[in-house]
């Protein structure tokens, strides 16, 4: 799962990052012109467009983590398989998947789910050492050893990059720590703060780092848990899961993992043991509109299913591509992706399964990832683009931008590529909702997809008659585009440059717009 980093932390004491101003509930959905916000007018197109207008319910596929399927803002707006029987254990529909209620989980089994796993790296480096690991002489297969060793560099660089910012930010921690204990006060206000004398130039750095931060917060408690807490854990994790060639989840999932093609396995756990990534998303999309929760999510007419396949760690083609089929098979319209990683060892079997969606006028949505990249440079999968060169017609790359119409429009961690993305959309400081009935502010990509999915969804929903091919042409027809000079990060170096540059659309996407020429397609 490609998501972003705890930034403040990241931004000041030891890399560099991004922290977003929390944001108005539902900004994704204002006006520009009326709100002074860059969000995609949907709530305008509901009030001059849609009102009084019939529609048709769509499915959503949200391809993630899982969903909470209890949620207060969800339950009214969730898939239901119909034709199965709620805890029977048995396979009613005969779908090969029994007790699919909610949708399907590739990641889990009736022994348990996979929470944390392996980055793709870690996987092949894995696999490879075994045959390169311990060579005495030189292989016939040089070209193989080659790339293993070209791996392995890479992975011992992220180790070492994860094991030293871990040490430091620990450290940062505990001196931030002592110097709370002489303060006399672990929630200090800003106040407090910057009255306090540092009695040793670590003090005085770590006074500075959080100063510049602690006005983005609504107090000292908050900002700690945002972002020097989370940044621990994150960095942790990579540590003791994504990076560590010890640790192999798979075996609870009790699939022969070498078959790319098999399809029938997991459990009918939609929800999983962490759906915090998932159940955002899908509030994004479809959360009960108007019913006094929460927020309202773009589409007023959605079935939203869960299909657990992103662990904590990179998701597996194997998985992606069942994933696809699953939904597909099942009566998904549009399936959203807020995932994606550097590697993609059996593209192949996505490819295929991509093709078998498009095949049956399914629109996907993918993020385009959150490491400030150049996608038409470094490559981001699942990819549109087939192995053999072809290209996925029912496809839309998606970037991140935020709420003002300035040189901060493009999110600063966001992917970009003038041929590889096609549009940005919403996605700082998004407002949805969380496990347990709750609702948190995210950054990411991962956000923006599902404005995207939520907007192809409306478009569906009140044009039932629009192919895929014909809404991801509105969608991308109907951008609002922006003439001035937006500024990205370039190897940890702000640039300015145009739109253009950032996406084939050089724009973002209109709710209102792509309604208005909906309404012209024949």
């Amino acid at each position: 799962m490609n998501i972003c980093k705890p930034a403040a932390v990241i931004a000041t004491l030891l890399l560099s990052g991004f922290v977003a101003d929390a944001q108005k509930h539902n900004w994704q959905s204002m006006d520009l012109q009326k709100d002074s916000v860059f969000g995609i007018s949907a709530e305008k197109a509901y009030s001059e467009l849609l009102k009084g207008k019939k529609s048709k319910t769509v499915v959503v596929a949200v391809i993630d983590s899982g969903i909470d399927t209890t949620h207060e803002d969800l339950k009214s707006i969730l898939w239901i398989n119909a034709k199965e029987k709620r805890g029977n254990g048995k396979d009613d529909d005969k779908n090969h998947y029994a007790d699919d209620i909610y949708g399907w989980n590739f990641i889990g089994s009736p022994k348990g789910n996979v929470d944390f796993d392996n980055l793709e790296l870690t996987r092949m480096v894995r696999q490879q050492q075994k045959q390169f690991g311990s060579l005495t002489s030189v292989p016939k297969d040089t070209a193989g050893l080659y790339q293993y060793k070209q791996l392995k560099n890479k992975y011992d660089l992220k180790l070492s990059e994860a094991q030293q910012t871990l040490v430091g930010i620990s450290r940062f921690v505990e001196m931030l720590d002592t110097m709370l204990v002489k303060l006399g006060n672990p929630n200090p206000t800003a106040a407090e703060l910057q009255a306090y004398t540092p009695q040793n130039p670590a003090e005085a750095q770590i006074k500075q780092v959080i100063s510049a931060q602690l006005d983005r917060y609504p107090d000292f408690k908050t900002f700690r848990t945002t972002e020097l807490d989370a940044a621990v854990k994150h960095y942790k994790e990579q540590v003791d899961y994504s990076l560590n060639l010890d640790y192999d989840p798979r075996g609870i999932v009790g699939d022969d993992y070498s078959n790319t093609t098999e399809r029938y396995y997991g459990s009918g756990d939609a929800t999983g043991p962490d759906a915090d990534h998932g159940t955002h998303v899908a509030g994004i999309i479809g959360a009960g509109r108007n019913n006094n929760m929460g927020i309202d999510g773009i589409a007023d007419n959605v079935r939203i299913m869960s299909v657990r396949a992103v662990p904590n760690g990179d998701e597996r083609d194997k998985d992606v591509a069942n994933a696809i089929r699953y939904a597909t098979d099942n009566g998904a319209k549009v399936i959203n992706m807020s995932f994606g990683k550097s590697y993609s060892p059996n593209k192949d079997v996505v490819d295929e399964a991509v093709k078998y969606a498009i095949s049956k006028d399914v629109l996907l949505v993918h993020a385009a990832g959150n490491d400030a990249e150049n996608n038409d440079v470094t490559p981001n999968y699942p990819s549109r683009i087939y192995q053999n060169g072809d290209t996925a017609t029912a496809w839309i790359e998606v970037g991140a931008s935020g709420p003002e119409n300035d040189e901060t429009l493009a999110a600063p961690f966001s992917n970009y590529g003038k041929i590889n993305v096609d549009v940005f959309a919403p996605g700082v400081g998004i407002y949805s909702s969380t496990p347990g009935s709750h609702y948190e502010y995210h950054d990411g990509t991962s956000m923006a997809a599902p404005v995207v999915t939520g907007l192809a969804a409306l478009i569906r929903s009140y044009y039932p008659k629009l192919s895929a091919v014909q809404v991801k042409d509105i969608i991308l027809k109907s951008v609002v585009k922006v003439e001035h000079p937006v500024t990205i990060m370039v190897e940890d170096q702000p640039k300015s440059v145009q739109m253009t540059e950032l996406c084939r659309t050089g724009g973002v996407v209109n709710a209102y717009k792509a309604l208005e020429l909906a309404a012209t397609y024949k």
